[in-house]
């Protein structure tokens, strides 16, 4: 790590007072249902907080709140842009002094996650969010709390004639309709942005650097199905259930039993004289299945013994990751028709050939999956057998790689691919200046080094650097728990710490000579 003396002084001026992170809370007392958030540290970001909460922004319907950013920085007298999709770029001069330093981006999504308990009344088209503060934790009453990213757009805002933080010229990016698919900066155009230093202020846990997340490219097999009149004989429903399931990035990792991948093992168990009717397993593109079933005829005697070993063999195998796993078999009605033998076999065969699960692990960051694949859902209409597998990646050849191998296998079966171009990756790059600096701030600030580390899923960041050539991208944030649910809370201390005196902190080590490295674009 590079020597930056015009750090210590930085560090000095600034944050004297300032204490490693800790559990306890500080700037709050006591349970107050109705809070003063103009009382709490920074003030300047919980009184934007506070004006924010009282906007309606659900995705897709952010035009009030972008009223709003855009008259803030209209009464600073901040220039503004925008584009065509309605992202905005406030442009925040420089403390005086430092005008010639790089201009640093900071971002964060305008809209919110609105979701409420089925007891609470609420219309978040109307309503204010309405506020609960317990010691060091803020929530709602009821409902989504909007802290993410609802500090992001108030630690910009709050920058906005703040005296006390020194720093080159900003950037303060909002992009819309973040949750529903990074729609808002897909649509981004990159001439509004000039800077190449960006902070993405969208990270939920205090003391967590996050320099690089994956890219997605879902690959849809279709596998034309061949029927026939049913024979006759019992019918049964084979279902496996009570997987684990989660997260297909995030949990990609940890061995869990995929229900659709376990239902294949069983039905290509079984004897040729017991046909396959139905197929059907998985709940989105982005969840680990945790359930499948499938629908087959012949004589009980050929199939329970079969599914009975299975059964145990699949628990056995799952004991840790999956403890409530389970194969249930029960009769049901004959269906009128069944698959050919031929087209049962290719299926099946596809099914349990596919890739599910980590395929390459990251040679940068220990630990981080680089690249996977989620064998997601199956469903069966009257021609058609639909298999869509999930894929990711923090690296374009790898995503090319997992649907070439999907591509080849699925025309072995006599199936066809169609590809959706998903979203870019961030390959993490710890070697990068503005990390290197971002790390040494924080030690000299707190006496530890953060958690340097990407995520297997999609971040605005991975798209940002597709568009905007040359930009070095950090992201990090406050601690936020239980986003996108009613229960949704953030540390007022961490918030404190982590935007109220880390980010200025950093902003001013930017600022410095010694920190500018020619930057193309800055």
């Amino acid at each position: 790590m590079r020597p930056f003396a015009p750090l210590r002084e930085a560090a000095e001026m600034q944050a004297s007072d300032s204490s490693p992170p800790s559990s306890s809370g500080d700037g709050a007392v006591g349970f107050d249902p109705d809070p003063d958030l103009s009382v709490l540290e920074p003030r300047p970001l919980w009184r934007a907080f506070d004006q924010l909460r009282r906007i309606p922004r659900p995705s897709k319907h952010e035009e009030k709140v972008r009223a709003w950013v855009l008259q803030v920085a209209a009464d600073h007298g901040c220039e503004t842009r925008t584009d065509e999709a309605g992202n905005v770029v406030i442009r925040v001069p420089a403390t005086a002094g430092f005008e010639d330093a790089p201009t640093v981006v900071i971002q964060g999504h305008l809209d919110m996650v609105c979701e409420k308990n089925a007891d609470t009344e609420f219309n978040f088209f109307e309503d204010p969010i309405r506020l609960r503060l317990e010691g060091d934790i803020l929530t709602a009453q009821g409902t989504t709390l909007g802290a993410d990213n609802g500090v992001a757009i108030a630690a910009g805002l709050g920058l906005l004639g703040d005296d006390s933080v020194r720093h080159g010229p900003l950037e303060l990016l909002f992009t819309l309709d973040e949750e529903t698919g990074l729609n808002g900066v897909k649509a981004l155009d990159p001439s509004i942005v000039t800077g190449r230093l960006l902070l993405n202020l969208d990270a939920e846990e205090e003391g967590l650097f996050v320099i690089g997340s994956a890219g997605a490219r879902s690959a849809v097999v279709r596998l034309p199905l061949e029927r026939s009149a049913a024979a006759g004989g019992s019918a049964f429903r084979i279902a496996v259930a009570g997987a684990t399931g989660g997260h297909s990035g995030a949990d990609i990792h940890l061995g869990r039993a995929n229900a659709i991948r376990a239902l294949a093992e069983i039905l290509e168990r079984l004897p040729d004289s017991v046909a396959v009717a139905e197929v059907a397993g998985g709940s989105a593109p982005n969840v680990i299945p945790r359930e499948a079933a499938a629908v087959v005829v012949g004589e009980r005697s050929a199939v329970a013994p079969v599914v009975e070993a299975a059964s145990a063999e699949l628990r056995q195998r799952h004991a840790d990751t999956d403890p409530g796993l389970r194969v249930e078999l029960r009769p049901v009605d004959v269906p009128e028709q069944v698959l050919t033998s031929g087209t049962a076999r290719a299926l099946v065969t596809l099914l349990h050939r596919l890739h599910h699960g980590v395929r390459v692990m990251s040679p940068v960051l220990e630990g981080l999956v680089q690249a996977s694949s989620n064998l997601a859902t199956v469903r069966l209409d009257a021609e058609t057998a639909e298999i869509h597998c999930s894929n990711r990646s923090s690296v374009a050849e790898d995503l090319d790689a997992a649907v070439a191998e999907i591509t080849e296998q699925a025309r072995e079966a006599g199936a066809e691919v169609t590809t959706t171009r998903g979203y870019p990756g961030w390959q993490a790059d710890p070697s990068s200046n503005l990390v290197q600096l971002a790390v040494e701030v924080y030690q000299r600030l707190y006496g530890r080094n953060p958690e340097v580390t990407g995520v297997h899923g999609g971040l605005e960041c991975g798209i940002l650097g597709e568009k905007i050539p040359g930009l070095e991208m950090l992201s990090f944030g406050p601690d936020i728990r239980n986003p996108h649910s009613p229960d949704e809370e953030v540390s007022v201390s961490s918030v404190r710490r982590v935007l109220g005196e880390y980010l200025p902190l950093l902003l001013a080590a930017l600022a410095q000579p010694s920190a500018a490295t020619p930057i193309e674009g800055s």
